[in-house]
């Protein structure tokens, strides 16, 4: 049991740097206050430029309403699906059982222990909309963490007798700005909208899992295994994202919609750049000291064409030579990324697409609305699962509006949230914060915060005006 400990000591030292390396930057796709506090249920009842990332096809129903500048704001958040102060709390105490022991594994057993911090800031007045037409800017950050579940078994019952364990790590975390220009085109009853979008990728870090794979068998009698981590860097990346909607025009209350957000999206990366030219400095040189920014491994500059190589390798581990460490040998060195002509290694990340419907009610002083949210891979904020939601926005006091949500992705994800709105005049600030995959202080696993600031000309936002049916001649003029 000593010498499976030290094993698993040696091949906790690349995930302890990987999490430790990148934590600091807390850092979906778009997001807005207004959506964070209605748990995203967004697909039919979002309002001018924040149609934007969930349906663009709302933007026909804007022709009546002023234009819409956003000043600024922030989304921070970060969620994993298992660490709270619930869990925690649960694991005090010198040991655990078995029985524990099984109950705490059956939550990793499928993805194993993953993070997903992500934040989202629109550039200070590059947010605007008119008419049926809007032009939007972000930057992105989002990180993608999963620690296996084959590590956390090792962990919890040591040298068991089981199969061969994937011990193989998803670690990727990716900076993007985004460019979007989005119209919609209306119809009698209906209307139809289009997001095209310049992604101009700032950076990207992360395990390559076409070059990168880790094992170890347990006996009871030996433990052997090897494993490689190719993690490879890109800059200066660009490509292009496409997102699709229709939504129906309101009808007694109701509207519903849907849409598919990065329809078409991914980013080539290692192209020549002016973002690659601007981290380099004054010498026009990128990796060394002069950089504005770079990353490192060990102390040492990583340049744009380097790439790190972490190898290990249990030899026969077996109960004759448990104080031996000969057996085990772990390697890491910087590599170069060059394709045989000596050229940086092009690669492409892809842009995770997400198909949302919804429908919604507009009361008076209420509305109701509701989506149905999924994605097609599990990467970043895209999960190959459906998401229900409910959220209610309250407007009986115009100038603060209040509203909550609830949102439900099965038992492994949960989110309650709330925020409100002060709307004075020509100044929309909003609030929103949601308690993710929990929907209580001690249960939640993890958190959302979003704020932001937006303003409209001086006769503020109004709602639709609807139509009037009338026999297409001209109105009865006054009687004397």
């Amino acid at each position: 049991m000593h010498s499976t400990m030290k094993i698993i000591k040696k091949i906790l030292e690349l995930t302890i740097f990987l999490l430790i390396s990148f934590s600091v930057l807390i850092s979906q796709t778009k997001r807005d206050p207004r959506s964070v506090a209605l748990a995203g249920t967004y697909t039919t009842i979002a309002d001018g430029i924040f149609a934007v990332g969930y349906n663009p096809s709302l933007l026909a129903y804007q022709q009546e309403k002023p234009f819409m500048l956003q000043l600024g704001g922030f989304d921070l958040g970060v969620v994993g699906n298992y660490i709270s102060l619930s869990n925690l709390y649960s694991l005090s105490g010198d040991t655990l059982s078995n029985y524990e022991k099984d109950l705490l594994y059956d939550n990793f057993k499928d993805n194993g222990l993953t993070f997903f911090p992500d934040f989202h800031m629109p550039y200070p007045g590059l947010n605007f909309a008119s008419g049926n037409m809007a032009f939007t800017s972000n930057m992105l950050l989002m990180s993608d963490i999963r620690i296996p579940s084959g590590l956390l078994r090792l962990l919890l019952y040591g040298n068991a007798n089981d199969p061969e364990l994937d011990l193989t790590l998803n670690y990727e975390i990716l900076g993007v700005n985004e460019f979007g220009f989005s119209f919609a085109v209306p119809y009698d009853q209906f209307a139809v909208g289009m997001t095209v979008k310049y992604l101009q990728g700032l950076f990207y870090f992360g395990i390559d899992p076409d070059s990168s794979y880790a094992n170890l068998v347990t006996t009871d009698e030996a433990v052997y295994g090897e494993g490689a981590y190719f993690i490879r860097q890109g800059f200066g990346g660009s490509g292009f994202g496409v997102d699709l909607g229709l939504s129906t025009r309101e009808t007694n209350g109701w509207r519903a919609g849907f849409s598919i957000i990065n329809a078409i999206g991914s980013i080539n990366w290692n192209k020549p750049s002016m973002v690659k030219d601007i981290f380099a400095g004054s010498d026009n040189k990128y990796g060394n000291e002069d950089d504005l920014w770079h990353m490192t491994w060990g102390g040492e500059i990583l340049d744009d064409s380097s790439a790190v190589l972490y190898t290990y390798s249990i030899d026969s581990l077996s109960v004759s030579s448990l104080t031996s460490d000969s057996l085990f040998s772990s390697e890491e060195q910087i590599v170069k990324d060059l394709d045989k002509d000596g050229n940086l290694n092009e690669f492409t990340t892809d842009y995770p697409a997400l198909f949302r419907i919804g429908v919604s009610r507009r009361l008076p002083e209420l509305v109701i609305a509701s989506d149905l949210v999924t994605g097609f891979e599990n990467r970043f904020y895209a999960r190959k699962k459906w998401k229900w939601s409910l959220a209610v926005e309250s407007n009986r006091f115009p100038s603060v509006p209040l509203r909550i949500g609830y949102c439900y992705g099965g038992s492994d994800f949960k989110e309650f949230s709330m925020g409100f709105g002060i709307h004075k005049g020509p100044i929309i600030f909003d609030v929103g914060m949601a308690f993710r995959n929990g929907i209580w202080i001690h249960t939640m696993k993890g958190i959302n915060l979003s704020m932001g600031v937006t303003i409209t000309s001086f006769g503020s936002r109004k709602d639709e005006i609807q139509d009037v049916e009338t026999d297409g001649g001209p109105l009865p003029g006054p009687v004397d």
